[in-house]
């Protein structure tokens, strides 16, 4: 099994390798990613190295970039076939026993749990609505019996995952909020020890889930946001619906509420029409907001959006902005990692010998600490990008 992009599609590809597990031949799975023209690449990559070393398996590829355009996929000599997103977590599409899977080892230290797929709005430069459709919630009652499930398997941390994650509950009677469904949550598991929330969009931040991001302990101080763009002007042609004062401004509110709390974000450089001017303000949007996790993603082209259509920035000139806003992103992360040198933080310990703390900064673990424990460390240095 090879997985490419989101926390969604990881998650979804622990249901994936449970069901193949029992599929009535050897099954091997590319479960791929469409949000870049470069993730499209490493999934046909992934295609080929998966042939290579399984030549006599099934090869069957799912994920986003599959659903989009399968005819690109089915026409590879490796593949034997595409499942769609729709139906990539039906038993039968991968001819497999309709059994439920039990929680993989990789599930017991930190869960994925999917409580929504699809999008129902329009940014001009995405691709995922197409291969997502729309906003699709699921109901608090079967998030409840999923997350007790990993729960019983072992899980410290439950991360809620989806393609618009602050998008839950609007097709759902009542129309509830995600601020209802995290303290949902807490409620019905008391011995939940760590809740973290994948990327939000801040305008759908509701009063609720903000007190609970800035109040209650057992939510992580850790708030990833949808930001994409430092410049009014690319957030219009974007179509997304915040604007930069109010993006900086929530980052503020968050850290004065919470000073704990680590900002991430995803960005992208180079979009249409950006000129100089826009591109700084992209760039220095990361120190206004404090951004020490982020997402840079160089723009490309993705067939069939409005943004394709718009006047594109030179290849080269959007390479060389990425790396202008990476090294921005690395200049503030440096300075967090620095400041929490001497200061102890509990640390959940992962299988590589890594762990994050509550802000999902990096430590490295002292030799012989279990998976799954939540240790107390006191760093002294960084090195190599981790606190020790």
């Amino acid at each position: 099994m090879v997985t490419l992009g989101c926390r969604l599609n990881l998650a979804e590809s622990e249901t994936i390798r449970g069901l193949i597990a029992g599929a009535e031949r050897q099954t091997v799975v590319v479960n791929s990613c469409a949000v870049t023209a470069e993730a499209v690449r490493q999934s046909r990559r992934a295609v080929r190295r998966l042939r290579a070393a399984h030549p006599e398996a099934r090869l069957l590829v799912t994920g986003c970039a599959a659903t989009i355009a399968p005819g690109d996929f089915t026409a590879m000599p490796e593949v034997d076939g595409v499942v769609a997103n729709p139906a990539k977590l039906d038993p039968v599409a991968w001819q497999a026993r309709p059994v439920v899977a039990p929680a993989s080892p990789k599930q017991r230290t930190r869960a994925f749990v999917p409580v929504q797929t699809g999008c129902d709005h329009a940014c001009t430069f995405c691709i995922i609505p197409a291969g997502r459709g729309v906003s699709v919630s699921l109901p608090v009652a079967e998030v409840l019996r999923v997350v007790e499930g990993h729960l019983a398997a072992g899980a410290r941390e439950v991360v809620l995952t989806g393609v618009d994650v602050t998008g839950w509950g609007a097709d759902l009677p009542g129309t509830p909020r995600l601020g209802d469904l995290v303290a949902a949550l807490l409620a019905a598991f008391p011995a939940l020890h760590r809740l973290r929330l994948s990327s939000l969009d801040g305008v759908e931040i509701d009063g609720l889930l903000f007190e609970l991001i800035t109040g209650e302990a057992r939510v992580m101080p850790h708030v990833h946001l949808s930001l994409q763009a430092g410049h009014d002007m690319i957030l219009k042609r974007m179509k997304r619906r915040h604007t930069r004062a109010q993006a900086v401004a929530l980052a503020q509110r968050l850290r004065a509420a919470r000073p704990q709390i680590a900002i991430g974000a995803d960005l992208i450089a180079g979009f249409p029409t950006e000129d100089a001017a826009m591109h700084a303000a992209g760039v220095a949007i990361v120190e206004d907001c404090w951004i020490v996790h982020g997402h840079v993603f160089p723009y490309s082209p993705r067939p069939g959006t409005p943004a394709a259509r718009m006047p594109q920035v030179p290849p080269p000139l959007v390479r060389e902005r990425a790396a202008e806003v990476r090294a921005a992103v690395a200049r503030t992360r440096a300075a967090w990692l620095e400041s929490l040198i001497g200061t102890p933080r509990e640390v959940l310990a992962e299988r590589d010998g890594t762990g994050h703390s509550p802000e999902f900064a990096p430590y490295r673990l002292p030799e012989g600490t279990a998976p799954g424990q939540i240790v107390t460390l006191t760093p002294i240095r960084i090195r190599e990008g981790l606190l020790e």
